[in-house]
């Protein structure tokens, strides 16, 4: 019952994406012990900002709301499946369930491109001045106040 409860509060928060004109329809809640700790919509239209998807928007305010990146315990409702951008913030977050309504195919029926970061190699990674890079890897590696995330 509480899993219809969280996706209609996605669900109102990307009829407001819609409404407002702030992008598609997409909304996310994050959800811990049973209390909703943020919502969120998607805004890429708004902000001009590629990564401000629901998912994003709601672990950003997650994040601030409990002062940690941490937000191991929680769960998190989306109107459609996340994207691969949202599902590895989804893992960097520590949060471990994610219920979707809408598929990755399903946002492609309608225009986006989701479908492509799934099935094309579209990114020509070429690694370049390691060496140098690698010096602040071993800075950091010494570094004893660091903190693991």
């Amino acid at each position: 019952m509480k899993h219809s409860i969280f996706m209609k509060k996605a669900i109102k928060e990307a009829t407001c994406s819609l409404d407002k004109g702030h992008g598609g329809p997409f909304g996310a809640v994050i959800v811990k012990s049973g209390k909703i700790i943020s919502k969120a919509h998607n805004t890429v239209l708004k902000l001009n900002d590629a990564t401000a998807h629901a998912e994003m928007n709601a672990i950003r305010k997650a994040s601030k709301k409990l002062g940690t990146y941490d937000l191991s315990g929680c769960e998190i409702y989306t109107t459609c499946m996340p994207c691969p951008m949202c599902i590895g913030a989804i893992r960097w977050a520590n949060i471990k369930s994610v219920y979707f309504g809408a598929t990755s195919q399903d946002a492609d029926d309608i225009g986006f491109r989701d479908k492509v970061f799934y099935e094309e190699d579209f990114l020509e990674l070429k690694n370049i001045q390691r060496a140098e890079c690698l010096k602040l890897f071993e800075k950091w590696k010494i570094k004893e106040d660091k903190v693991l995330y």
